[in-house]
């Protein structure tokens, strides 16, 4: 009996691979709107949201054929679930992106205020973990997959130390609330891109080990409480 094979599968790995670059792109980008206050850029993340769209959608009925066609064996199961739940993330990167491609068109048509530099760094180690989940999933490396996951509570922490700097600023410039609001938003899409990538971590853990680690340090926690 032939597996799924190989060259199915890797069109399904190809297509997926495709979509984390653009995901990695479409993310920069809308940052860089955001720090160079460029509206044109800021304008072409909604196109380029577009292009993931479909390849989540090609990446989908790819999948459902090769479900109903192929009688995949265990091992390529894991696989094409994997694929098809990481894709889920990638697309919705994209969505997150184009929110702060919004908040980015919407702070250049206001007076400019300081950038903070935990903005900066926020957006730092999101790109580093959503770019280190998927480098992750190409090499099936799990290690590499669960520093990704150790690293979401400093992305977390981050985010909540900025947002608690932006609200004691706008006691002080009341009168740019309206900006601040919108670092509110980009932090919490950020942070939101991270959980993405913890995701993606935890699909390749599946993937390599043939074990599900979603929810474990919570379900821990909540068991030794019992």
């Amino acid at each position: 009996m032939s597996r799924i094979v190989d060259p199915v599968l890797e069109d399904l790995r190809q297509t997926l691979l495709r979509m984390g670059s653009l995901s990695e792109a479409i993310l920069a980008k809308s940052l860089r709107a955001v720090f160079e206050r460029d509206a044109a850029l800021a304008g072409e993340v909604k196109d380029d949201d577009l292009e993931i769209d479909r390849l989540d959608v090609h990446l989908d009925e790819a999948v459902t054929k090769a479900l109903a066609l192929q009688s995949p064996v265990a091992a390529d199961l894991r696989s094409i679930l994997a694929i098809r739940t990481i894709a889920t993330d990638l697309e919705r990167v994209g969505d997150l992106a184009r929110n702060i491609a919004k908040s980015a068109m919407r702070l250049t048509e206001r007076p400019a205020v300081p950038v903070s530099a935990q903005l900066q760094d926020l957006a730092d180690q999101t790109t580093r973990a959503l770019g280190e989940s998927l480098d992750a999933f190409s090499e099936t490396d799990a290690e590499r997959a669960r520093r990704v996951i150790e690293a979401d509570d400093d992305i977390d922490e981050a985010e909540d130390l900025l947002i608690q700097r932006v609200i004691e600023g706008v006691a002080d410039h009341p009168g740019q609330s309206a900006q601040e609001v919108d670092v509110i938003l980009i932090a919490k899409n950020l942070e939101r891109v991270g959980d993405h990538a913890t995701n993606i971590a935890e699909e390749v853990i599946f993937l390599a080990e043939a074990r599900i680690v979603r929810h474990e340090s919570k379900l821990k926690n909540g068991s030794s409480k019992g």
